[in-house]
Order: structure tokens, then C-alpha cells, then sequence
């Protein structure tokens, strides 16, 4: 197992590379991906939405030991097959006290479904290089779905930061997916005041 202290962006790139190693279709959210299409802001959890088979969950459990990250297969199977709630897998490193939260791709998601087919390849700087991160469009998506939850204003700052620099977002797509999750009226206020 490893034993270092690692600063955030190279425990996300770790984790990465534990998901990548077992070939696990992957795609990040959250302020690490407002990184890519917003302004940036710090942050010190990573959110991971993730495509895992039951064949994945052994080999990954091996990957995330070797990095330093307890987390058992069985743990791993038992939360994707709850469906009651949207539960993450989390992976702390023991010696840095950073999280992932991977968020596994369940049967009937199909905004995430959607989100997942949608992703996008960007250039972060060292040490992430090219990651896949959610597009705009879902990342926007998934801020109102945090923001209707919590009304925590850092959700209000990342969309208003994405439309701010990004011109050409698909807004049909936006208002198809607000409209089936009963997000129109936080778009419309977040938008209007963008």
C-alpha cells in the first residue's frame, strides 16, 4: 500500500489512474470539472460517475489498495445494487484524508446515461493531463439537481460561471432534462440573473 502524502490534484489523478488501470469508462463532476468549463474554485472531494461490471469490482478494489485506498468489492457490489438513493462508493487515502465519491452508473439512470455518452476529453494542467469530464450542458444539469437539494449558493456560482464562458451550450438539451426533473424554475432564476 502506498505511503505518501499526496496534495489534491495528484490524489485525483491517482484515483484516475486506478480507474483507468482496470479500464473503468469514467467521467468527473463536481469543482474539479468547473475546472474545465467554469471558473475554478478549490475543492477537496472528487466526484467520479462511474460505468462498473461485477468484473470490475475485484480488480479495482486491488488498484485502489495499491494506492493506498481500502475499498472492498463487496462493499463496492452491495452499494450499486441499492437503489434506493444515489449512494457513492468512497475511496479515502489513508495518509492524505482525500475523498473520491464514485457514483456508479445504475439501471433506469438515464440522465446519467445520458451524461456518460456525452462526455468530454479536455486537457487539465499537470498532474491530470486529458481526462474525460462531464460536458457543459450536464454538469449545468447536475448543479441544478445539487442546488434543488441543498440551495447551497456554490452551485448557483458554478452554473453562472459556466454560461459566462461557454457560448454555444446546447440550452434545448439543459431545458429537456430541467423540465423532466423538475428543475425548470431554478434554470430559468439562475439563468435570467447570469
Amino acid at each position: 500500500m502506498a505511503m505518501e502524502l499526496l496534495d489534491f490534484y495528484s490524489f485525483v489523478r491517482t484515483v484516475l489512474d486506478a480507474v483507468e488501470a482496470v479500464g473503468i469508462e469514467y467521467m468527473i463532476g463536481g469543482g474539479v470539472a468547473i475546472a474545465a468549463w467554469g471558473e475554478g474554485r478549490s475543492t477537496q472531494d472528487l466526484d467520479l460517475i462511474v460505468y462498473l461490471e461485477e468484473k470490475d469490482l475485484e480488480p479495482l478494489s486491488k488498484e485502489f489498495w495499491d494506492r493506498g485506498m481500502a475499498v472492498p468489492p463487496d462493499i463496492m457490489h452491495n452499494l450499486i445494487a441499492d437503489t434506493r438513493s444515489d449512494l457513492a462508493i468512497n475511496a479515502i487515502h489513508g495518509y492524505s484524508g482525500f475523498k473520491a465519491e464514485l457514483f456508479p452508473l445504475r439501471r433506469g439512470d438515464t440522465l446519467r446515461q445520458s451524461a456518460l455518452k456525452r462526455r468530454r476529453e479536455v486537457e487539465l494542467p499537470p498532474p491530470l493531463g486529458k481526462v474525460y469530464v462531464h460536458s457543459p450542458e450536464d454538469l449545468i444539469l447536475y448543479k441544478l439537481l445539487y442546488y434543488s437539494i441543498s440551495h447551497q449558493t456554490k452551485h448557483v456560482r458554478d452554473i453562472k460561471s459556466i454560461l459566462a464562458r461557454i457560448d454555444n451550450l446546447d440550452i434545448p438539451y439543459i431545458e429537456h432534462w430541467a423540465t423532466q426533473r423538475n428543475l425548470m424554475k431554478y434554470w430559468e432564476e439562475i439563468s435570467e440573473r447570469a
